[in-house]
């Protein structure tokens, strides 16, 4: 297998090796070279520097300061929880027959719904399942 290696052709230029004669270019017709300018082979390698017009940087400008206002207003918005209000318990031991509906019903305020007070009591106690057995001590909001 074989490669080849193209380059554009430049003219009035050489490449430059280690003792290599420059080429001499030829010139065909009255000053058709000597009107054309001279172009260096290292300018067209040059990137061009960037530059960002009115309208570029305006939209710059107005990305950042919406990006530092969407910041900003995460920011305020984030609120960390206080501490929260001890709850005052009692502790309660299971008699046979109580339930815990029954429980629940005697540590209900007035106007306070029981069916909420048997959730709180599951959550506060830790229980898999509504059943209590005789002999448990559970914990019970007061008032």
């Amino acid at each position: 297998m074989s490669a080849i290696a193209i380059a554009p052709a430049l003219r009035g230029t050489a490449r430059s090796r280690a003792g290599a004669r420059p080429v001499a270019t030829v010139r065909t017709g009255a000053g058709s070279a000597a009107h054309r300018p001279r172009v260096r082979a290292s300018a067209a390698a040059d990137p061009a520097p960037l530059r960002l017009t009115r309208r570029g940087r305006a939209v710059v400008w107005c990305l950042g300061v919406a990006l530092a206002a969407g910041v900003g207003g995460a920011a305020a918005s984030a609120q960390a929880d206080g501490p929260v209000a001890a709850t005052e318990v009692r502790r309660v031991v299971v008699a046979p027959g109580d339930t815990l509906w029954g429980i629940a019903a005697d540590a209900t305020s007035p106007g306070q719904d029981v069916r909420d007070v048997v959730l709180r009591l599951i959550s506060l106690n830790e229980l898999a399942s509504g059943g209590l057995q005789a002999g448990q001590t559970i914990v019970v909001p007061v008032g």
